[in-house]
């Protein structure tokens, strides 16, 4: 771990405004114990408390080396002991109410009645775990607010430090000794991190949609470097005390290949898993699904639950009936109930069809589904059409990267429903004119009868400047379809990791394209889940742009490395296709 710190980039801290507004109405720095009573509201348009809840404020918990992180801790009246959730994240311990939050959950078309105002962003409501017996602990990891140490991201030194509170709650005398670790988006991905490092007191966990290795996940998608969302991420950095906090845009530029010690420490190991783990994901979240699925596999528990939805995370996370459900799966491992949790379908998958008709809750054994076959597609370059097999002779189409279109596409219209389930790709072979490297983007589309391109909002707001912001960009708020990207001179496939179905990529290498060069690319699409009904229409787009854009509203999308003319090659012995999972 030290070893590790001495390899990663830091900078100080952005500074930690102690006012108790910036960072919520219960941020200011002041340890002690007190009862918040029922029918107290903790901030304007947030929901009243429904009992009595004893919160203990900037508890001091010493680390193995000596570093004293501060945390907050929500207990029930009771005299009995009780298990305890982990929001682990650097988000603030009592940012609920800060207005950042206030205002993005607003803009989403949620509000903010759902929860108490003590809920740490993407974490657990203390209000209602508390009422239903359990302990909530909301950290501030080392280095955040007034916490010591200094600020690092993801991977081992995060997962030591979890590892330090899980078991300093586990020996507290309210305490059952019974812990898990639950939330969304950080506070999932954190969870593959921390539960790999089997701390003996760590029950079980409840990932719901996070990445697990950050640089093919956030850094370096498909091998193109995108610092943009990074930056947004690191202006949560921010202590009260001078910590420098670990910068991983200028790692991502130090340390370009996957590699390389730091990286490897920020994939996490999930076949050390061992504990129950309830997963949730989606489709659409074009920052987590591919992290998501992949952690869910590597999964080594025995007992593994995956859930897919159809709606933005926040918004899946924080509903009544998943809150409840989530409820059970820990009722059944940190209370000892015994509620048939055993008896829940292993996998529940979701076929979407952008109409308004999913069908959620699906049962299978494994995702995909055993009833999968995986059918070729091939491009056929003169008529711009998908069929089942290849044309006998080469077309070769070109597009500028500074013209239009900057795109090629191809179609097939289906003559009867059918559904796709599992993990699509495309192969193609490609050539790059007037320079030595191309970044390729691929989108599937559903277009219905009518020729109009479908997509799904997954939040409630349709408002106007939702319709502006996801139009071209905040793809993690309107779904439009299986994507996937790849740099073509960081194609190089691990031959241990990759399959016929899932290309993975080693990244430790750049192999430039020579002039006239036809490379052989295999590119990893996002999971799908989709039915397409007769006489609609399925496109896939091969573009030098990203055209789904950015992941959310404000943060510009990535910008590709192109120049000169692309060249897609299609029939003969360059056979370009799509290969799709189709569910028979």
């Amino acid at each position: 771990m030290e070893k590790i710190t001495k390899q990663m980039v830091f900078k100080p801290a952005f500074d930690y405004i102690d006012d108790g507004h910036v960072h919520g109405v219960l941020s200011k720095f002041n340890p002690g114990t007190s009862v918040l009573k029922s029918g107290t509201q903790i901030a304007p348009g947030f929901k009243p408390l429904t009992t009595d809840i004893v919160h203990i404020k900037d508890v001091a918990v010493r680390m193995r080396d000596g570093i004293t992180i501060y945390t907050d801790v929500f207990l029930p009246v009771t005299d009995k002991k009780v298990p305890v959730l982990i929001a682990w994240s650097p988000y603030g311990k009592s940012a609920g109410t800060a207005p950042r939050y206030i205002d993005l959950f607003n803009m989403l078309g949620m509000g903010n009645t759902w929860n108490s105002g003590l809920t740490k962003f993407e974490g657990p409501d203390p209000a209602y775990w508390c009422a239903c017996g359990y302990a909530v602990c909301n950290p501030d990891p080392r280095g955040i607010a007034h916490s010591e140490g200094d600020i690092t991201m993801t991977g081992s030194q995060e997962a030591s430090d979890c590892y330090d509170l899980i078991e300093w709650l586990a020996i507290q005398d309210w305490c059952n000794g019974k812990t898990a670790l639950t939330g969304t988006s950080y506070l999932a991905f954190s969870q593959w991190f921390i539960a790999a490092a089997q701390p003996p007191h760590l029950t079980c966990i409840a990932p719901h949609e996070g990445l697990q290795d950050a640089y093919r996940d956030i850094c370096y998608v498909g091998g193109i470097p995108d610092p943009n969302f990074l930056n947004r991420l690191q202006v949560n950095h921010v202590s009260a005390s001078g910590a420098q906090r670990e910068d991983m845009i200028d790692e991502m530029y130090k340390y370009p290949f996957a590699d390389h010690e730091l990286w490897k420490d920020k994939c996490a190991d999930c076949s050390k898993i061992k504990i129950p783990t309830y997963v949730t994901a989606s489709y659409s979240n074009t920052l987590h699904t591919m992290g998501t699925f992949r952690a869910w596999h590597e999964i080594g528990s025995k007992e593994k639950w995956l859930r897919i939805h159809d709606s933005q995370e926040w918004l899946d996370y924080y509903d009544p009936a998943n809150t409840g459900e989530r409820r059970r799966f820990f009722d059944h491992y940190l209370l000892g109930k015994d509620n048939g949790w055993e008896n829940t379908p292993k996998v529940r998958y979701a076929l979407l069809d952008l109409e308004g008709h999913n069908r959620l809750g699906l049962p299978a054994d494994e995702f995909p589904a055993n009833n999968v076959e995986y059918k070729k597609y091939y491009m056929n370059g003169r008529s711009r059409t998908l069929q089942a097999v290849p044309e006998t002779t080469e077309t070769a189409i070109r597009y500028s990267v500074n013209g239009l279109p900057v795109r090629a596409s191809f179609q097939m219209t289906f003559d009867e429903d059918i559904s796709f389930l599992g993990y699509p790709k495309v192969k193609l072979f490609v050539e790059a004119e007037g320079y030595d490297d191309m970044d390729l983007f691929v989108w599937v589309q559903k277009i219905d009868c009518r020729g109009n391109v479908l997509t799904e909002f997954v939040v409630p707001n349709h408002g106007a400047a939702l319709q502006d912001f996801t139009q071209d960009g905040a793809s993690a708020l309107r779904y439009k379809g299986p994507h996937g990207r790849l740099r073509v001179s960081m194609r190089h496939l691990d031959e241990e990791k990759s399959t016929n179905i899932i290309p993975a990529y080693t990244f430790d290498r750049i192999e430039k394209l020579s002039k006239g060069e036809i490379a052989e690319v295999d590119i990893a699409l996002s999971p799908i889940g989709m039915t397409w009904y007769k006489s609609e229409t399925l496109r896939v787009m091969v573009s030098a742009k990203d055209e789904i854009g950015s992941i959310m509203p404000g943060t510009p999308g990535c910008t590709p490395d192109n120049k000169g003319i692309h060249i897609l090659h299609t029939g003969g012995k360059y056979a370009s296709y799509l290969q799709l999972p189709n569910l028979i």
